[in-house]
């Protein structure tokens, strides 16, 4: 570890946690603190901003509030709450996990770190923002905004996209985080870093408890920090995507069990881009003929490493279709969780009650 790295960052706990507790965001999961609302909140917040979890985890926990009520809850129930948080494979985890809970600890939320990382969906930050903020223990939680923070303030120029980046700010954070208020320190940095130390546009460096000492705000390098090479593109997969009506009812087909977007509820689709002939000839393929071809549109997904560019028919069909197919009315699609890749096709439904 670097001796310099540490002595500046030795100068933040006592005026971060101050202005924390001058300009904390009051937040559910902060105002009634336990192990699982913790758990469950920090996984939604996971790609996801904190105006858009708040809905998600109020009904979240109406409908799940507690660790066995998951673990015993119905998984297509679980997914449809979670439709529109993309990024499915969390939701899975959380049962998955909870499950663990039950069967494992006897559904007591496990208290040592090596147990916690075990539990499906959980990492090194997860695991410290629920042992710091419900158990109080000296734990660092780091993210992409506490890396973000701790780059611009020691003026680090390793890439916080790789791993070794990561575990170099975990062993700064350990060794200058109190050990009083643990949880308190963690979600300070969190919230400077949502807040104030930007990632876009000009960081609010006048108004930064950490300002006196940050080394990027003194050498006016905030825009340079933290250096950030992404050596994996995104791969491009072409689709060609089918919104088949019929009687009131859309074609929506399960995706296997293993996987992107697994058991999730999707539009009948292909690889490739084709053109209206020959999307005619795979709906005869289906077993469906085409009535009306209403529309044709485009649109574009992004997953983490996976970029789908899809044509998009809508058309008026007769026919079954293969056996695995749902004919869904408007009613039945409110119960199927349809993933957000496929929301610009989902707005195109009559009825349009199926926006997320």
């Amino acid at each position: 570890m670097s001796d310099q790295a540490i002595t500046i960052l030795s100068n933040l706990p006592a005026p971060l946690l101050a202005w924390y507790d001058a300009h904390r965001r009051h937040l559910p999961w902060r105002e009634e603190v336990s192990p699982y609302r913790t758990w469950v909140s920090e996984i939604m917040l996971q790609q996801t901003r904190v105006t858009t979890v708040l809905p998600y985890f109020a009904r979240f926990m109406e409908t799940f509030p507690s660790v066995q009520s998951l673990a015993e809850g119905d998984t297509e129930q679980l997914l449809k709450l979670w439709e529109g948080l993309g990024y499915y494979s969390r939701a899975r985890n959380l049962q998955k996990a909870a499950r663990v809970i039950m069967e494992r600890h006897g559904g007591v939320f496990p208290q040592t770190y090596d147990e916690v990382l075990s539990l499906p969906g959980i990492g090194d930050y997860t695991a410290g923002a629920i042992l710091s903020i419900a158990f109080g223990q000296k734990v660092p939680a780091v993210d992409g905004n506490v890396l973000r923070v701790v780059s611009r303030i020691i003026g680090s120029e390793e890439n916080v996209l790789e791993d070794k980046t990561r575990k170099q700010c975990r062993q700064y954070m350990d060794a200058v985080m109190p050990v009083q208020r643990p949880g308190a320190f963690n979600q300070a940095l969190m919230d400077l870093g949502s807040a104030i130390c930007l990632p876009g546009g000009e960081p609010l460096c006048q108004q930064c408890p950490a300002g006196a000492f940050c080394t990027a705000c003194q050498q006016g390098r905030q825009r340079e920090l933290p250096v950030r090479i992404n050596k994996t593109k995104r791969r491009i997969e072409e689709k060609t995507v089918f919104l088949l009506l019929q009687d009131g009812c859309a074609a929506l087909r399960q995706r296997p069990e293993q996987g992107l977007l697994a058991n999730l509820w999707e539009y009948p689709h292909v690889d490739g881009h084709l053109e209206e002939a020959a999307a005619a000839r795979q709906l005869a393929d289906w077993g469906v003929r085409p009535h009306q071809w209403r529309k044709r549109l485009s649109a574009r997904h992004l997953f983490s490493h996976i970029r789908w560019d899809m044509t998009c028919y809508v058309v008026d069909v007769t026919g079954e279709g293969p056996a695995e197919w749902l004919w869904a009315d408007a009613q039945e699609r409110q119960r199927r969780a349809v993933p957000s890749a496929f929301i610009k096709l989902t707005r195109e439904l009559p009825d349009g009650k199926d926006n997320a």
